[in-house]
């Protein structure tokens, strides 16, 4: 990789000396042009020049101070010599010739650049300048440095492998996944193994998962274990300006992989490149890009070692053909990470950070529901960062769980805000805390606050006690009506309502419209899948599979849904007004609280209700 590099350095200095040599070479020909020429005629010993002068025979005479100029009498045009004479007219008086009695004769300094002569050397300049750059930009496009004859060249980058810091050992999470590509780096490390017994590996690999969890990542461990070079670029990379400059990087990139073999081959966001054809809005040069690709993974040789891995958050999108066995015959979907998952990611990135040792990585774990791997690195870095600002030498829970809440809801914002619109939200919140703690299935309240975040006035927020990756109905409504708690607490104080609950709203009607259309939780309806049918365009405008009347039915349902789930809130908190009332004034005075405070003011208060 040095030796390349260093060759490529080598070759940019020789052309940068090469178009320096040729510019000199331009101006000093430029120069000489237009300089009023020494050799302006035949050139003659000054001898014979003084003879002709004596024998009448010259028309004209020039002399200047090293040379002189004659035009004879027959119009012929000659030059002479002078060396270095003290003076110009010297070696003439030396020679008997009294220059006083020539009309004919001037005496003039050696010529210089006339002001016209200069602009045009200028000017030759500036086209001498221009042209450079134009072919230096020339050079530039299609990256890589290589000139317009280089367009199609491939912008990968290419990394050994061995020398990939990156190890499956240094990847937490993931063990599902990395199970699944431990056979590949088997193979590029032992492929006599496979072929002796008739085994294909794999040609490509499709790396599925959401942004940040470790697609990138994975690919980069399978190379550095497997110790073979490492061809990294991106699906964009393949598109420009000209047609056929994507495919023409396609080909060369598989063929500098070809001659590294084994190789692996990493396209990240291949979706860029990648789409259905016929069913999208794809332009002529990215559909021959596509194509190239699909030819290049079915001429590779069984014998040649590239492995084409490639990733995506958009596996819907991409072409049938792109997945068919003989191209990309295995898909590894990389999910979140679960709690023990997320607890080992956090260990992890916590090693080269100085740790509260009594701090709950498990409580933390639980904490970040929903947080891929990159979150939850985000989210130590951000501690760091505030623990620093704080002028303290360690990471505490508290510095970790503002980060949490900041990677999620954005950093706290200074706004003034009136009395009565703090006691609106201290309502809203409270109500979101106090109807989620009286239903089924909720998760506990692990804070509440009225600190504007973001767009958001306030969060209630809750700390799962395990990871949920089956709903049940009776989970789906209970998230409904506690939405809807903070719009009923408004509902029932205040007798009034505000904007602060619409992405409650419009949160709800989509759990609400997909119980109804996709899980087939309607009583009404029945077991039912209703949606669109296969994408007719790029933008997903395809057609309904239902009727307008069904149409009309799932509304009602999904009506329902919610305003049973709204009139259950209103319920609650008319119930527990006072409990409400207390748990709001703690938070106009406190603007936090946490979870163990808030059970203390539900329980402390409904147990002195009942006795």
């Amino acid at each position: 990789m040095n030796k390349n590099n260093n060759s490529k350095k080598v070759s940019k200095k020789n052309n940068n000396f090469l178009w320096i040599f040729i510019i000199f070479v331009i101006i000093f020909f430029s120069i000489y042009l237009f300089l009023p020429s020494i050799n302006n005629g035949k050139t003659i010993p000054i001898s014979t020049m003084i003879k002709d002068l004596k024998d009448n025979k010259i028309k004209s005479l020039t002399i200047y101070q090293t040379y002189a100029d004659a035009t004879l009498s027959n119009n012929t045009k000659v030059t002479s010599n002078l060396g270095s004479p003290t003076s110009p007219t010297s070696i003439f008086t030396s020679n008997g010739v009294d220059l006083s009695k020539y009309n004919n004769i001037t005496i003039s300094q050696n010529p210089t650049l006339s002001t016209s002569d200069i602009i045009t050397i200028l000017f030759i300049l500036v086209i001498v300048a221009s042209t450079w750059y134009t072919i230096r930009q020339f050079r530039t496009m299609g990256g890589g440095g290589g000139g317009i004859f280089s367009m199609g060249e491939s912008k990968a980058k290419l990394f050994i492998g061995s020398k990939q810091s990156i190890r499956f050992d240094g990847i937490a999470g993931l063990s599902g996944a990395k199970e699944e590509v431990v056979e590949i780096v088997d193979f590029l490390k032992n492929p006599k193994k496979y072929s002796s017994l008739g085994a294909r590996i794999p040609k490509g690999v499709l790396l599925v998962g959401p942004p940040g969890t470790g697609k990138t990542l994975l690919a980069k461990a399978i190379a550095g274990e497997s110790g073979v070079p490492f061809f990294s670029t991106s699906g964009s990379e393949f598109e420009e300006m000209l047609v056929g400059a994507g495919a023409s990087r396609v080909r060369d990139l598989f063929s500098k992989a070809r001659k590294a073999s084994p190789s692996i081959i990493f396209i990240d966001e291949i979706d860029a490149v990648a789409r259905k054809r016929g069913y999208s809005i794809n332009s002529s040069h990215t559909e021959q890009t596509l194509n190239q690709i699909l030819v290049e993974m079915d001429g590779f040789d069984t014998t040649i070692n590239v492995i084409v891995i490639a990733a995506t958050n958009r596996p819907d999108v991409l072409d049938s053909a792109l997945l068919r066995p003989g191209r990309f015959d295995r898909t590894i979907v990389l999910g979140l990470p679960d709690i023990e998952e997320r607890k080992n990611i956090l260990k992890l990135h916590s090693k080269n950070k100085p740790i509260d040792s009594s701090l709950d990585f498990d409580k933390i774990a639980r904490r970040t529901i929903g947080f891929s791997g990159a979150d939850l690195e985000n989210v130590l870095n951000e501690a760091a960062i505030l623990t620093a600002k704080r002028n303290k030498t360690v990471i505490t829970e508290d510095e970790i769980e503002e980060a949490a809440t900041k990677v999620v809801m954005g950093p706290a914002r200074d706004s003034v805000r009136t009395d009565q619109e703090k006691r609106i939200v201290s309502y809203h919140e409270a109500g979101h805390a106090l109807v989620s703690k009286f239903l089924p299935e909720s998760d506990p309240v692990h804070r509440i606050s009225i600190v504007p975040r973001g767009l958001s006035g306030g969060a209630t927020m809750y700390l799962p006690t395990q990871d949920n990756n089956l709903y049940t109905k009776t989970k789906f409504k209970t998230m409904i009506t506690h939405m809807f708690g903070g719009r009923a607490a408004e509902k029932i104080v205040f007798d009034d309502i505000t904007n602060g609950a619409s992405d409650d709203i419009k949160k709800a009607s989509q759990m609400a419209r997909k119980m109804v259309t996709e899980f087939g939780m309607s009583d009404t309806i029945g077991p039912i899948e209703f949606g669109v049918e296969e994408d007719s365009s790029y933008y997903g405008n395809g057609e309904k599979n239902y009727s307008e009347k069904t149409s009309a039915i799932i509304d009602q349902e999904v009506s329902t849904i919610l305003n049973d789930a709204y009139n259950k809130a209103l319920k609650i908190l008319k119930d527990n007004k006072k409990i409400l009332d207390a748990i709001a004034s703690k938070l106009i005075q406190d603007e936090v609280i946490e979870g163990d405070e808030f059970n203390k003011i539900v329980d402390s208060m409904l147990n002195g209700s009942e006795a």
